[in-house]
């Protein structure tokens, strides 16, 4: 991966102020509307994301001090706490969004350099590098201002980043076995992705943003073409 912890926080300080504007331009009654996400509202989308910085949060604390703190007290204990959590009022979780945001802007400034060396573990337990946060926390904000489902898109990811993701989706997917051998090729871009085994690959092909969309499994376009004039392969589940 080429991208630096400069480009990712800017990134995720870019997504924060998208995920926000939609966020503030939300009626009170929209927040128990469904999302794009399964069995979640919007206000699940919110709070998850509010519970997220706290989670990044503990992951620098974790980096400076030395003393672990993971992101999650268990699966479960993150679970409970979106459920409850998005029962409130829209203007308390507008609230909690924005106080959370903040919060882990103010600790990332307040790292020491040498801290941003040290690796800790993700919400699944693997080991990563703490400076992996601002990829994290860039993914979470763009990805769910999509998953509100209140006009965001894929098109309005910085075009680095949605590079970026696209690589970070097809090797991911690449490790499961289910996974359908594809050549991803970008039409606005000179750049292609593979997911899966060379055998039987088929190639699917059209824009960038059209490209991340169907393959993080949040939609497919008209826009994208197959070699062999088929309907582009079902992709497992990714985030």
């Amino acid at each position: 991966m080429s991208r630096t912890l400069k480009e990712t926080l800017d990134w995720a300080g870019d997504g924060a102020a998208h995920l926000r504007g939609l966020m503030t331009r939300m009626g009170d009654e929209a927040f128990r509307k469904p999302s794009a996400l399964p069995g979640w509202s919007r206000a699940h989308v919110l709070t998850h994301v509010a519970r997220n910085a706290d989670a990044l949060i503990n992951l620098l604390t974790w980096a400076k001090t030395g003393k672990e703190t993971p992101m999650y007290a268990s699966r479960e204990q993150r679970d409970a706490d979106i459920e409850s959590g998005a029962l409130r009022d829209a203007a308390v979780i507008r609230e909690d969004v924005v106080a959370t945001s903040d919060r882990l802007a103010v600790a990332v400034k307040a790292m020491p350099k040498d801290a941003w060396r040290a690796t800790v573990r993700d919400g699944r337990g693997n080991p990563m590098p703490v400076q992996g946060i601002g990829w994290l926390r860039a993914r979470e904000m763009w990805i769910h201002s999509v998953d509100l489902d209140v006009g965001a898109s894929f098109e309005d990811f910085p075009a680095p980043m949605l590079r970026e993701l696209l690589t970070d989706v097809t090797r991911s997917l690449s490790e499961r076995p289910e996974t359908p051998a594809v050549r991803l090729i970008a039409t606005d871009h000179d750049q292609v992705w593979f997911t899966g085994e060379a055998h039987g690959l088929v190639s699917v092909s059209g824009p960038t943003a059209d490209l991340a969309t169907w393959v993080s499994g949040r939609g497919r376009s008209r826009a994208l073409k197959t070699d062999d004039g088929s309907k582009p392969p079902v992709m497992p589940a990714w985030l």
